[in-house]
């Protein structure tokens, strides 16, 4: 069985891929997601209608992420290198503006698969650096 820190890894390289029902594959059935500065969405289900969400309005790859720790409860933290494409509701409009954004997140692992995703980053510093601010 592949380590917490494997699993990680490998959500972070088919989110890279664009590789959705890769990511899906690696998380829980009831999977929590703690949305960056909003609640908790639960299910795959839900965490899929958020993937199609953000396909459609972000263009992003992740660089530089580094896995913090092993066991049940594991850390990581990245470089967001983005583009805005699509206006996402309740955000100012999308004109194609590009950022470099750092991230964090914090998972639960259950049986092998990823229980728990929450999200980080500064809201405040992406509007800025889209223009908004």
């Amino acid at each position: 069985m592949p380590s917490t820190a494997d699993t990680v890894r490998a959500y972070y390289d088919r989110f890279n891929a664009g590789d959705w029902e890769g990511m899906l594959a690696l998380l829980s059935e009831d999977v929590a997601h703690d949305l960056n500065q909003g609640g908790r969405e639960t299910g795959r289900a839900a965490f899929r209608a958020f993937l199609k969400r953000m396909e459609g309005s972000y263009k992003e790859k992740l660089e530089d992420i580094v896995i913090l720790g092993e066991g049940m409860r594991i850390a990581a933290e990245y470089l967001v290198v983005g583009k805005y494409v699509k206006t996402d509701a309740g955000l100012p409009p999308a004109t194609g503006q590009t950022y470099r954004l750092p991230g964090g997140a914090f998972f639960d692992i259950t049986g092998g698969r990823i229980s728990r995703v929450t999200n980080y980053y500064n809201l405040d510093q992406w509007l800025r650096l889209i223009g908004a601010r």
